[in-house]
């Protein structure tokens, strides 16, 4: 759609659609380089928006807008790799990937497409510990 390369001021290489929209872009620099007009993202029919391209470090590299539901840029998304993993399993022609969410708190994950499922790990740091009384 027109007001995706409004919103980001460039235009994808490609554009699919699911619960997100999933723009490819050409190489890293792009997705680095990146400042949304998060007012015209809000005014999307989709969940969010990823951004991804190939990266010379990592075989692909992402950002994650959703200012729809409160997110102007999640830092890293898990649930977005259900969608990056199939679209580069087919491009890349391979199945475990090493990826780097390039947010500004950033963060790497490791994916491998298994069929119908994608398996995401990663690194974390524990925040918060609590408990719940029902």
């Amino acid at each position: 759609p027109s007001s995706l390369e409004s919103a980001f001021g460039k235009r994808a290489i490609a554009c699919y659609r699911s619960i997100d929209y999933l723009l490819i872009f050409e190489d890293e620099e792009d997705i680095v380089n990146l400042n949304p007009n998060i007012e015209l993202l809000k005014q999307l029919d989709a969940r969010g928006v990823i951004v991804t391209a190939k990266s010379q470090e990592y075989d692909f590299v992402l950002r994650y807008f959703a200012p729809k539901i409160g997110i102007d840029e999640d830092p890293v998304t898990g649930s977005v790799f259900t969608e990056l993993v199939p679209y580069w399993s087919r491009v890349l022609q391979k199945d475990r990937f090493k990826a780097k969410q390039l947010s500004q708190r950033s963060g790497e994950v490791f994916c491998a497409h298994k069929g119908d499922r994608v398996e995401i790990a990663g690194y974390v740091a524990k925040y918060l510990e609590g408990y719940i009384a029902i």
